[in-house]
C-alpha cells in the first residue's frame, strides 16, 4: 500500500488524483490532504478518504474546518508552515505536488529532504528553482516522478533508454486562440480564455494555455527534468492533443507517447511506476483521427514562449522573475483589471526593469518572488 500526500486537493490534478485513488483503494491510500482556501471540498474528501491529517492554506478557514471534522480523527492544521512541516512524516511515501504557483515550491523542497518520492504537477517549482530543486533530490535519492501529461510523456519515452537525447519535441494544443491574431486578441474576455479545445484545467494553467507561457514554462521544467539545454528542445503545436510529446535520439529515432487528453493517465502512472496498473479511461481510437497535424508556434503573437526561452538562456534568478510576474498578471487578467496582451506586456516589463542575481540561494529566490509581486 502505497501512501500519498496530495497538495492541491481541492484543484483540478488534486480532484483527478482522488478519481485514481478511488478506483484502486488496494493499492493507494491518503495520508495527508493539503488545499488552498476550498474548506468545503477538502472536508468531504477528508470524509471520504479519511487521511492522517488534512491542512488548509487559508487559516482563516480553519474553524470551519475543524468544525466539519469534529466528528472523526483526523487531524487538521493551517497554514502554508503547517503543509511543509507535514511532509517530515514518516508514514508519507510519495507527494503529488499539485498546488498551482510559486506556493508549491517550499513543501516539494521538504519532501525531497527526506527522501520522498515526489509526483510533481507543480511546473513552477523547477521554473523558479531547478537547479536547487534537482540537487535536493539527487543528494536526497529522492526521485521526482512528472505529471505534466507533455513530461510524462517523456519520461515514458526514456524509460529503458541509454541513448543520448538529440531533441525533444514538446507538443502544445496551442489552445482557445490559435490561429488569432494580436488584434482579435486585444478584446478577448476571460470565459474566452477559459474554453481551452481539449483540456479540463484550472483557470490559471487554462490561460498559460491560451499566452503559450504555460509552455514556455513546460520548456524550462523539461530542461531540468531530462538535462537538456533549452535550445534541444522544440515546441510543436498538435491541435488533436493525441501526441503527448516525443524524443528524438542521436540516430534519429523517435519515440513518442500517445494518448486520450486526460490528466488521470499521467497521474496514474507517477502514483504505479515502473508497473503498468489497468485503467478504466477511453483507450485512444485512430479511427477517429484522420489527421494527426503539426505545427510551429506564432511566436510574434504569443510572446511569452520566447520570453521563456530568454529567461533560462540568462539563468539565475530570472526565471522566478518571469514567473512572479506572470501569475500576478494573470491574476490581475482574472480580476478583469487588465486585458490578455496585459499579461505579456506585464512580464516583460519586469524581467527588464526587476534586479537580477546570477547565482541566486534559495532565500534570494523568495526575496525575489516577494519583490516582484510588489513592483
Amino acid at each position: 500500500m502505497k501512501r500519498i500526500a496530495i497538495l492541491g486537493s481541492t484543484g483540478s490534478i488534486g480532484t483527478q488524483a482522488l478519481n485514481v485513488i478511488r478506483r484502486h483503494r488496494d493499492l493507494f491510500a491518503v495520508e495527508v490532504l493539503c488545499a488552498g482556501s476550498n474548506a468545503e471540498l477538502l472536508a468531504r474528501q477528508a470524509i471520504e478518504f479519511n487521511p492522517n491529517a488534512v491542512v488548509i492554506a487559508d487559516e482563516n478557514k480553519y474553524q470551519l474546518l475543524r468544525d466539519a471534522l469534529a466528528h472523526t480523527d483526523i487531524k487538521v492544521y493551517a497554514g502554508a508552515d503547517a503543509m511543509t512541516d507535514l511532509m517530515d512524516m514518516a508514514d508519507i511515501d510519495m507527494v503529488l505536488a499539485a498546488i498551482v504557483g510559486f506556493a508549491g515550491l517550499r513543501p516539494t523542497l521538504r519532501a525531497l529532504e527526506k527522501g520522498k518520492a515526489v509526483a510533481l504537477a507543480n511546473k513552477e517549482t523547477m521554473v523558479v528553482a531547478g537547479s536547487i530543486v534537482t540537487a535536493t533530490a539527487a543528494r536526497h535519492r529522492a526521485p521526482i516522478l512528472p505529471v505534466d501529461s507533455e513530461h510524462s510523456a517523456i519520461f515514458q519515452c526514456l524509460v529503458g533508454e541509454n541513448s543520448k537525447i538529440d531533441k525533444i519535441l514538446l507538443t502544445a494544443s496551442g489552445g482557445p486562440f490559435r490561429g488569432r491574431t494580436r488584434d482579435e486578441l486585444r478584446h478577448v474576455t476571460l470565459a474566452d480564455a477559459l474554453k481551452h479545445p481539449n483540456w479540463s484545467m484550472g483557470r490559471k494553467v487554462t490561460i498559460d494555455s491560451a499566452s503559450l507561457m504555460n509552455k514556455g514554462l513546460e520548456v524550462i521544467e523539461a530542461k531540468w527534468l531530462f538535462g537538456v539545454d533549452a535550445k534541444d528542445i522544440e515546441v510543436l503545436v498538435h491541435p488533436q492533443s493525441v501526441v503527448h510529446s516525443m524524443v528524438q535520439f542521436s540516430d534519429g529515432s523517435i519515440k513518442a507517447q500517445l494518448g486520450v487528453p486526460t490528466m488521470e493517465t499521467p497521474i496514474q502512472y507517477a502514483f504505479s511506476f515502473p508497473e503498468r496498473i489497468e485503467s478504466h479511461l477511453p483507450r485512444l481510437d485512430f479511427g477517429k483521427y484522420h489527421d494527426l497535424t503539426f505545427e510551429g508556434p506564432d511566436r510574434q503573437t504569443f510572446r511569452c514562449l520566447d520570453m521563456a526561452y530568454s529567461a533560462i538562456e540568462q539563468g539565475g534568478n530570472m526565471p522566478c522573475i518571469m514567473n512572479a510576474a506572470n501569475e500576478v498578471a494573470v491574476q490581475r487578467f482574472i480580476d478583469g483589471k487588465i486585458g490578455f496582451l496585459d499579461i505579456a506586456d506585464c512580464v516583460e516589463r519586469a524581467m527588464q526593469t526587476a534586479h537580477f542575481i546570477a547565482e541566486p540561494t534559495l532565500d534570494d529566490l523568495f526575496l525575489t518572488d516577494k519583490t516582484v509581486r510588489q513592483q
